[in-house]
């Protein structure tokens, strides 16, 4: 790979980062914000926003599923290694090399019928609150999946890479 090549992807690789990471402080933020005003407004004044806690609910699937995409962008995601922990080093690299092509395979899948269900939400036209519809709060099921499977199938395919001496 041309080292100006790999200088673009670096760089998109870290605008992405920068993009993902500003959306979850953003979301967070924004979450304990809206939570606290509810709960001082029904303790305070018996009363509450009507849209603060659907709009809630979407806010946690999206910081869990772009949560989910950084820690696989950063190999930080929960990893079943038991087996890894008692097979000598020559195997680890090919059962790191199954387990990411089947994490690949599965949240492909996974973005697949999410996509599906998506495309039914939006066929349907259901509203989630205040003329919102549900299927553009939704759209992070198929995405953050398909970025899931996408890095999985990167790294996978990374380590059938011969290494290089360096």
């Amino acid at each position: 790979m041309s080292g100006r090549f790999s200088q673009i992807l670096q760089r998109a690789k870290q605008q992405i980062s920068t993009i993902e990471n500003s959306l979850l402080v953003l979301l967070l933020t924004g979450m304990i914000l809206l939570a606290t005003l509810q709960i001082v407004m029904r303790n305070g004044w018996a009363t509450g926003l009507s849209w603060a806690d659907p709009t809630l609910r979407v806010a946690v699937l999206w910081i869990t599923l772009l949560g989910a995409m950084a820690a696989t962008r950063d190999d930080n995601h929960i990893r079943i290694d038991l087996l890894t922990r008692f097979l000598p080093e020559g195997l680890k690299c090919y059962t790191r090399l199954v387990t990411d092509l089947f994490s690949a395979f599965i949240c492909g899948v996974l973005a697949w019928h999410g996509g599906r269900f998506v495309y039914f939400e939006w066929q349907d036209g259901s509203i989630l609150f205040a003329s919102v519809p549900a299927w553009i709060c939704e759209l992070i099921i198929p995405l953050g999946f398909g970025v899931m499977a996408l890095r999985f199938l990167l790294t996978g395919l990374l380590r059938i890479r011969p290494q290089r001496a360096t």
